[in-house]
């Protein structure tokens, strides 16, 4: 099992409340890339949002490849935007990429 850092970009359409945003980032907790050597040498934030409402979401996952890896970050990321009423629509997500690898061996 490798851990990578995945890099989720995305749109917030109609911009995004302070109560959805600590909502997002409430349910992304676990997954804070601060939590590996990458993250926290390099300072990574779990969400950036810029003023024109781009934002990327830094998620650390566990998986056995990265497409696997990839999968399950857009799958936590969704699901986070879902659990604070934001649809597909309201928040379409771009290509998740790999940020980082920290395989144990």
């Amino acid at each position: 099992m490798t851990t990578y850092v995945i890099t989720v970009p995305g749109t917030f359409v109609h911009g995004v409340s302070d109560e959805a945003r600590a909502g997002i980032e409430r349910r992304l907790r676990p997954q804070d890339p601060k939590n590996t050597d990458l993250g926290e040498s390099e300072e990574l934030s779990l969400l950036t949002v810029q003023d024109d409402g781009m934002f990327v979401v830094r998620v650390e996952v566990d998986a056995d490849d990265r497409a696997g890896a990839e999968s399950e970050a857009v799958r936590l990321v969704s699901g986070a935007l879902r659990d604070n009423g934001l649809t597909d629509r309201d928040a379409p997500l771009g290509p998740a990429v790999v940020t980082g690898i920290d395989s144990e061996f």
